[in-house]
């Protein structure tokens, strides 16, 4: 399952920090601090088709892994660096799993606007190349009975007398079949159509249905969990075309396309794509302590953005800010959680 542009995580194993097959580095940043959750460490960000990641160069196990998709808004903002201090950074709001949080990345290096240009330019790529990897229905992807084609995508069959057998009396269509995706669009109406990337495709089966041997694909839960069904004559025409895409499907697994294309300005000489994470000090590493709410805590944006009511603190004897449910005064002044 393809999580990485999907979801926000936090230190993250070394496996985790692997580029997943179709993921490739575009630009590494060294000398990055993490403002927000990791004041004063030196790091490194690496931006890739898919997410951001950034690691501490002292300890590789603090690392954040932020997908492309969780991206709310990117901006500047003018923060306090241990390291560097009063200067402009880049501010992030990312949403996942319904829960928000801020990050702010400051470039410890200066005179070097890469951190700005590369992460909003390739994010911008990410979101205008949502067809290879979104299902898509009713779209303007069809002019004048012919497919609008995306930069990376090639051709390999179109298949003619294609019945959709999503009503009760079916529509008479044509198949499309490309190296990411497979579009239907009907011959009466080219708005009535579906474009399905590979990358969200469960299944590809054929089997018998109210119409007779029917081709079926069922996409992925994250795209709906739609079971599509296609009637292909003659009977021999429809193995063949499941045969196609059945092999087109499985060659793309091996190799995805996520149609993410950015090509820096003033990228350095190229490097190769491991992440040379330094070896790890097993001694520091304290599995009996869970620090996971900790470094939730430090990331978390109040998505309602206003202040709450005040309320008299009998253990303080003064006006304080009403505590978010779940939280004392004990616990916000614990250093260590007991």
């Amino acid at each position: 399952m393809l999580w990485e542009d999907r979801d926000v995580r936090f230190d993250i194993t070394p496996q985790q920090m692997k580029m997943r097959s179709g993921e490739r580095i575009i630009d590494k940043l060294e000398s990055i601090e993490d403002t927000k959750g990791n004041s004063g460490d030196r790091g490194r960000l690496i931006i890739t088709n898919l997410r951001l990641l950034w690691h501490s160069l002292s300890l590789p196990r603090v690392s954040l892994s932020v997908g492309l998709n969780c991206i709310i808004n990117i901006t500047t903002k003018t923060v306090n660096s241990k390291l560097k201090g009063l200067t402009e950074a880049l501010y992030i709001l990312t949403k996942a799993n319904n829960t928000r949080f801020e990050f702010i990345f400051t470039n410890l290096v200066p005179g070097t606007p890469r951190l700005f240009t590369s992460v909003m330019g390739v994010y911008k790529a990410y979101t205008s190349s949502k067809m290879y990897r979104e299902l898509k229905l009713r779209g303007a992807i069809i002019q004048n009975k012919q497919l609008r084609i995306l930069p990376q995508e090639q051709i390999f069959s179109r298949v003619n007398g294609v019945w959709n057998l999503s009503s009760d009396q079916g529509n008479l269509g044509t198949f499309v079949i490309t190296n990411v995706r497979l579009v239907w669009f009907a011959n009466m109406n080219e708005l009535f159509n579906i474009s399905l990337p590979f990358l969200q495709i469960s299944s590809v089966k054929v089997r018998e249905s109210k119409f007779g041997m029917a081709l079926v694909i069922e996409s992925s839960e994250a795209s709906g969990g739609y079971v599509l069904g296609f009637r292909i004559d003659p009977l021999e025409k429809l193995h063949e075309v499941h045969k196609e895409i059945s092999a087109l499907y499985s060659v793309y697994s091996q190799c995805p396309v996520f149609g993410v294309e950015f090509v820096l300005q003033d990228k350095p000489p190229p490097e190769n794509e491991q992440l040379d994470l330094p070896d790890k000090d097993e001694t520091e590493i304290d599995e009996s302590v869970s620090e996971t709410a900790d470094v939730l805590a430090a990331y978390l944006a109040d998505g309602n953005h206003h202040d709450r009511e005040p309320v008299f603190s009998s253990e303080l004897g003064l006006a304080i800010e009403k505590l978010k449910e779940g939280y004392t005064l004990q616990t916000l002044w614990e250093v260590i959680p007991s």
